[in-house]
């Protein structure tokens, strides 16, 4: 009995001798492990940290329009009302839209800038937006007035450069609309009808543009285009922005001779002595 007794207690204290053992090195492999999870985890942190600081000091992409395109201030200002601001920005855009429809046209229709006789893509449109600038007319058609160009343009029997005269038409109509002026100050008055006209002539031009074909049944110019291969809507929405400044300024337009009107009749209504002291 004594000796079964002594043999459990060598078995018991061997047993906790080698559990000893074990503890430190299952200690150590516990230790060792949260140690490299640390490491990873610091690894990445410092990596998400660098990528941060680097989006942060890199330049934000310059979006075209993502923010107001004004004018700088210069002296003729002092001689425009607010309003007349407002005319001479939409002015101003509505020809920047024309230009780039010159450059686009060209592009779709190579041929037509061929026909101005230079030597590269980039001269004809050089002189075709310069012409819209100066307000020369086409050679050819001298002599002619804003919607007759567009109506020559897309005939048919025309053998000029259709997009050059096309483009000019469109700008020398809103101009005339405008009574002749690209630029607006206190003395000006201009007729909404007029400028309404003027919205509802891009309309027809672009529909015109969209449609009009020769004897063959082949399109006088090339713009949208949607197909397997490409979408470029990028003419409609250029005539859009044109049409909507243009319906702006007529809506405006109207409404400034209406208020002229009922701020009269408000200033006798709600009349108020000056002071005197």
């Amino acid at each position: 009995m004594q000796k079964n007794q002594n043999n459990s207690r060598r078995y018991i204290k061997k047993t906790a001798t080698a559990e000893s053992d074990r503890r430190p090195t299952a200690v150590l492999q516990g230790r060792s492990g949260l140690a490299a999870v640390l490491r990873q985890f610091t690894a990445v942190m410092a990596a998400a940290l660098i990528l941060v600081l680097s989006g942060c000091a890199a330049p934000a992409p310059a979006l075209k329009g993502s923010h107001p395109d004004g004018e700088a201030m210069s002296l003729d200002q002092m001689a425009q009302t607010d309003f007349n601001r407002t005319v001479t920005l939409a002015m101003r855009d509505n020809l920047d839209s024309l230009k780039r429809l010159l450059e686009k046209l060209y592009r779709r229709n190579p041929a037509e800038w061929r026909k101005t006789g230079a030597p590269d893509i980039e001269t004809a449109i050089h002189k075709g937006q310069a012409a819209l600038d100066s307000g020369n007319p086409p050679p050819d058609l001298i002599g002619l007035h804003d919607i007759q160009i567009m109506s020559v343009s897309l005939d048919p029997l025309y053998t000029g450069d259709r997009v050059g005269a096309f483009v000019f038409g469109l700008a020398d109509m809103i101009i005339k609309a405008h009574n002749g002026k690209t630029r607006f100050y206190a003395t000006d008055a201009l007729d909404a009808q007029r400028v309404h006209n003027a919205a509802r002539n891009v309309e027809i031009a672009a529909w015109m543009l969209a449609t009009r074909r020769d004897s063959k049944g082949q399109l006088l110019l090339l713009a949208n285009e949607i197909s397997e291969k490409a979408v470029n809507l990028s003419f409609e929405r250029e005539f859009g922005e044109i049409i909507g400044r243009l319906d702006l300024i007529s809506n405006l337009l109207d409404e400034n001779m209406r208020r002229v009107g009922i701020n009269y009749v408000q200033g006798l209504l709600f009349f108020n002595f000056l002071p005197v002291r």
